[in-house]
């Protein structure tokens, strides 16, 4: 798994054809791979919402229980993981009309994969100042779609046009999915408080 991390953040075009020599299944990618990389950001923000609070800089920190963060950190765990699934099914979709188009599994597992750098972006949601993090993720979107734009190609088979294409708008959907999640991380996570945006609609 580490080496697989450090190849795609140091050398992907390597990496990416080491990836593609292994047709490597999707339960294998899921236990060395992901299941590992999607708790960074989960365990991450579960200690930064329970021990520090969210913060905008300055102002006062927001924090939840231990056991609201306990269950929202699950649920937010099994949202990254459907993710990763539904990027991985988007791909096969798009992917319809080549002729080397990969099955499903290869699909979700190149999504697992191109989803490293957006798992370790959550790191910095153990001291979840917003802005700070918010940082962290546009620079984990934006490697993730650099690892998009230099995978695709091989891995489908295609040119770099072709590549270029199904990439960006893969991307895109990604990046409204991306949004999507983060929403509901925000709303999961402020359940915990007395400041909660979905408390506020009951008041």
């Amino acid at each position: 798994m580490i080496n697989h991390v450090w190849g795609l953040i140091h050398h992907p075009d390597k990496e990416w054809r080491a990836i593609n020599e292994e047709h490597e299944s999707v339960s294998h990618m899921f236990y060395h791979h992901v299941l590992w990389m999607a708790a960074i950001p989960v365990v991450s923000t579960f200690i930064g919402t329970t021990q520090f609070g969210w913060t905008f800089g300055g102002s006062e920190a927001i924090k939840v229980s231990f056991m609201d963060g306990l269950s929202l950190g699950v649920l937010f765990y099994v949202l990254i993981l459907a993710a990763v699934a539904m990027v991985g099914s988007l791909i096969h979709w798009m992917a319809r009309n080549h002729a080397n188009r990969p099955p499903r599994q290869e699909c979700i597992v190149f999504a697992g994969y191109i989803a490293t750098p957006m798992f370790l972006s959550g790191l910095f949601a153990i001291y979840p100042i917003i802005w700070l993090c918010l940082l962290a993720c546009v620079a984990g979107v934006a490697y993730t779609g650099y690892l998009l734009y230099r995978g695709t190609p091989s891995f489908l088979g295609i040119s770099h046009k072709q590549g270029f294409i199904l990439s960006s708008t893969t991307l895109g959907i990604g990046v409204l999915v991306l949004e999507a999640l983060l929403a509901a991380v925000v709303l999961l996570w402020s359940l915990g408080s007395e400041h909660s945006i979905v408390w506020s609609f009951f008041q």
